[in-house]
C-alpha cells in the first residue's frame, strides 16, 4: 500500500476536492471539514466549527483516512489486478468521493479487460445531477490515459462564509501543499 500512496497521488486527489480549514455545510447540508471529511469517516469534524486549523492538520487527518479507511477497499476491489500509480490514484479518488469502489460496475469491467465499457460507465454514473461530471471525466482520463491534472502541487483552499457555513468559493486561494503533504506522509 505505501508504495502506491505517493505524494503525487495524495496531491492529485486533493486537486479533485479542495481544502476548507474549518467546519462547513456541504452541498446537502452535512457538516464537513478539511478535504471533504464528514463524521461518517470516523473522524469527528464538529470540533472544527468556528475553529480553523492549519493545512498541516488537515493533511495529517487526510493521510490517516486514506491509509485506514479509503485505500484498503480499493486494494481489495482490485485484488487480482496490478494497478499502476495513475490507476490507483484514480480509483482512490473515485472511492474517496463516492464510497462505492466495492460495488461499482466499472471495476469489474476493468478487471475483465473491458476498458471502453469501464470508461463509459465511470464517466456516466455517480454524477450527482451533473455536478461531478468533470471529476468523473478527470478520474477516467487519469485511470485510462495516465493524465495527471495537479502535478504542480497547487490546490484550492477556501474560507467559510458565516452565518451560512458555506465555503466561500469566490475567496479561495491556490496553495502549494507538496512540502506539508510530504511531512504528513512521513
Amino acid at each position: 500500500m505505501s508504495k502506491l500512496l505517493t505524494l503525487r497521488t495524495a496531491v492529485e486527489l486533493i486537486g479533485h476536492e479542495a481544502i476548507v480549514r474549518e467546519w462547513y455545510k456541504d452541498s446537502v447540508g452535512v457538516g464537513t471539514w478539511g478535504v471533504g471529511v464528514t463524521n461518517a469517516s470516523g473522524h469527528e469534524v464538529d470540533r472544527y466549527k468556528d475553529a480553523p486549523t492549519s493545512i498541516k492538520r488537515v493533511l495529517d487527518v487526510y493521510i490517516w483516512l486514506l491509509r485506514e479507511v479509503y485505500i484498503p477497499p480499493v486494494l481489495k476491489a482490485f485484488a487480482d489486478f496490478d494497478l499502476n500509480e495513475h490507476q490507483f490514484a484514480a480509483a482512490v479518488s473515485f472511492h474517496y468521493n463516492t464510497g462505492r469502489i466495492h460495488n461499482t460496475a466499472w471495476v469489474g469491467m476493468v478487471k475483465k479487460g473491458q476498458r471502453a465499457a469501464a470508461r463509459q460507465f465511470l464517466t456516466t454514473h455517480y454524477l450527482n445531477k451533473g455536478t461531478l461530471q468533470s471529476r468523473r471525466n478527470a478520474e477516467a482520463a487519469l485511470f485510462f490515459d495516465g493524465k495527471w491534472e495537479h502535478e504542480d502541487g497547487m490546490v484550492s483552499v477556501f474560507p467559510v462564509r458565516k452565518p451560512s457555513y458555506q465555503p466561500n468559493f469566490s475567496a479561495g486561494v491556490r496553495v502549494d501543499i507538496r512540502k506539508d503533504m510530504a511531512e504528513a506522509m512521513a
